[in-house]
């Protein structure tokens, strides 16, 4: 096909995958700077609603409450809960950026129906929030306990403030009167847990619906938290039963083929065919599905973390077969930055690539397809075609490099 020069945009991205990967970017971004502006956001907040003494409010809250009217709490658990979502961003949690990304929402509705000197800039901030976290939720993909747990943590002791201070606001509403926020925290768990004694009984309308919010949330704050921390333990059981298809094979001093094309079939049935440990890296399973005897990996090849599960840091070689010849050397920089042992081998499919594939500097460049041309032309030209001359284009590199630096494989053995 003919080749097409890169377009300005195509350049700028290029080039920032590869600062990306120069300066380790798969280990702290974007988690970290997210979840640095989501603590700073929640901050600001505390800071705008509950002005300069936000944390004499915080202790006082702590305290015993006394003084603190009902409208204070709201900014109180938006920002104190983006503070703490800020710690589950940095694990990459799933869940974490879904309470992000509604902490933000929240946040940016109650300044628009707020009246504070510094509504815009905070309405800007939490939009450009909720558009950086949008952008970047492939990257929030994990169900850590860790972070399942802190968002159980969050949400349980967010809802028992808001029941217990509510409880207390709202006192002279029920029978008996309730005067003390020890008797209010009482309430407030025997109402959440819909055991309902029936000692307390509200008795306006207003103090009716807050009970009936206390049930709600009550039920399913404790669902969803439950759900939370067991859910990623269900999943990673489930995962390790599924993927145990007729006993795992060792993933080291391995052959990783990636890819789907016939150049990547035809190998890895040939590793296979000669009894070598071989895994196929895949973007995804085929709908025909795989041999259950096919060790495989599913997931982005040029990701470092799907490659280390696939066994690439301790492969003999990875070999990357794919239909795009600039994935195939960004795989080759995602290896290089895992620093293990293992040869690259890029597969070239296009003749104009070569210089570019070869820029990344893999072990050895793979061009069957360049060669086919060349073949056939001295076939038919009558021109005697080597073994050395066969051996330097289809491998693109010296005989001298290729015989010096062969790919790793089996010692030969003895006949006889």
């Amino acid at each position: 096909m003919p080749f097409d020069p890169p377009s300005p945009p195509q350049i700028l991205r290029n080039r920032l995958q590869l600062l990306h990967e120069r300066i380790g970017g798969r280990h702290w971004f974007p988690q970290v700077p997210l979840a640095i502006l989501l603590g700073l956001g929640g901050f600001w907040l505390l800071q705008v609603d509950l002005g300069r003494h936000w944390r004499q409010i915080v202790d006082q809250l702590l305290n015993g409450g006394q003084g603190l009217y009902p409208a204070l709490l709201p900014p109180l658990l938006i920002g104190l809960g983006m503070v703490i979502m800020a710690f589950g961003l940095l694990l990459r949690s799933r869940l974490a950026w879904a309470m992000a990304l509604l902490l933000a929402a929240t946040a940016a509705v109650s300044m628009l129906f707020g009246q504070h000197r510094h509504a815009h800039l905070l309405i800007g901030y939490f939009v450009l929030m909720l558009a950086l976290l949008a952008f970047a939720w492939r990257r929030f993909d994990r169900t850590s306990v860790t972070a399942s747990t802190l968002f159980a943590l969050t949400s349980v002791a967010m809802l028992i403030v808001y029941a217990t201070f509510g409880t207390f606001y709202l006192g002279a509403e029920f029978k008996p009167p309730v005067t003390d926020l020890v008797t209010a925290l009482y309430y407030a768990m025997v109402t959440m847990s819909t055991v309902g004694y029936g000692d307390i009984i509200p008795q306006t309308s207003e103090a009716k619906l807050f009970a009936v919010s206390i049930i709600v949330l009550g039920v399913a704050v404790f669902a969803t938290s439950l759900t939370a921390v067991i859910a990623p333990m269900v999943t990673r059981s489930l995962q390790r039963i599924v993927n145990r298809k007729g006993g795992s094979m060792k993933r080291e001093n391995h052959f990783v083929v990636i890819g789907n094309t016939p150049l990547a079939l035809n190998t890895w049935r040939e590793l296979a065919r000669r009894g070598l440990p071989v895994t196929r890296l895949l973007r995804q399973e085929p709908e025909s599905g795989l041999p259950e005897s096919v060790d495989a990996v599913f997931g982005d090849p040029s990701d470092a973390d799907v490659l280390r599960k696939a066994g690439a840091d301790r492969a003999q070689a990875v070999l990357a077969m794919l239909d795009d010849d600039s994935e195939n050397a960004f795989v080759v920089l995602a290896v290089r930055e895992l620093a293990g042992k293992a040869r690259t081998v890029a597969a070239v499919n296009d003749a104009h690539h070569l210089g570019r594939v070869k820029l990344v500097q893999p072990d050895v460049v793979i061009a069957p397809q360049i060669l086919g041309g060349e073949l056939a032309a001295m076939l038919l030209s009558g021109e005697q075609v080597t073994a050395d001359f066969v051996l330097k284009r289809v491998f693109q590199q010296p005989v001298g490099a290729a015989a010096d630096r062969p790919v790793p494989g089996p010692e030969p053995k003895p006949e006889g």
